[in-house]
């Protein structure tokens, strides 16, 4: 928070020091359409930081699906404080519910269907923790949420290890405490993984009759997610297959932000 804030302020806001210092002021923040909020404590924090005296009045929490012109919140407090940190506030309040947004978008989509969503670590550079949130706050679910937390066996690993199975038996022997997880391209590559006792393996870029097929062969020896080229027009069909997760790097990598406004009113 502290970061985002030099780096809007710098050494000081020069356009808000044409205010008085003791100015006071109101202001509301609308959401100019249909989004799930996300990042109140972020946005609150922006303006602790800068004035612990603003007081912010809550119309909605995080997690809430709001309608369009819908009244976010209000605050009041110094004029200066409210003006500089308007630009940094609203930027996480609105990639936050952008990102939440996205998730219940696809959510949505599979319900029913019993299959979970998960983000992958294609997230804003400084922002995973928070984007991460947000992507539950859609009713989707995180993925592992660095390099440290999981063992994600990848093509390149399988490649400079030699084979699936000397990469998923060097990380049985490394990791035993932590999930490991190892990616495969094909079905001989499927089956390979399941000889060297994989309990969870991503089916990287399998065609829908293909996924099928693995779900069948696998018949409950380990869990599958699928992954590559997932959109809002293809998850349901994945969805429908029978695999256990699907991971969709969309949920943080290409999010559009929510349309908020920031106006000063009378009191």
């Amino acid at each position: 928070m502290s970061l985002a804030l030099a780096e809007d302020l710098g050494t000081g806001d020069r356009t808000a020091a044409l205010i008085p210092a003791d100015a006071r002021s109101r202001v509301r923040v609308v959401c100019r359409e249909a989004a799930v909020v996300c990042g109140v404590a972020w946005f609150a924090e922006v303006f602790r930081q800068l004035d612990p005296g603003i007081v912010i009045d809550w119309h909605c929490q995080d997690g809430e699906m709001i309608a369009a012109d819908r009244l976010v919140c209000e605050l009041n407090g110094n004029t200066r404080a409210l003006l500089s940190g308007e630009r940094t506030a609203l930027n996480y309040l609105q990639t936050l519910s952008g990102t939440a947004t996205l998730a219940k978008r696809y959510a949505d989509t599979v319900a029913g269907t019993g299959v979970r969503i998960l983000d992958t670590r294609k997230t804003v550079p400084g922002l995973r923790l928070q984007q991460k949130y947000a992507v539950t706050c859609g009713g989707c679910h995180n993925h592992r949420i660095g390099l440290f937390d999981a063992v994600l066996i990848k093509e390149n690993h399988i490649k400079a290890a030699g084979s699936v199975t000397e990469a998923v038996k060097a990380a049985q022997a490394l990791a035993a405490d932590i999930e490991i997880e190892v990616e495969v391209e094909s079905l001989a590559e499927l089956e390979e993984a399941l000889a060297a006792d994989a309990r969870r393996i991503l089916l990287d870029n399998f065609p829908v009759e293909q996924l099928r097929q693995a779900v069948k062969r696998v018949a409950g020896r380990a869990r599958l997610e699928a992954s590559g080229g997932v959109n809002l027009e293809s998850i349901r069909e994945i969805a429908e297959t029978g695999v256990d997760d699907i991971s969709v790097g969309a949920l943080t990598k290409d999010v559009r932000a929510v349309d908020l406004s920031m106006r000063f009113f009378d009191p």
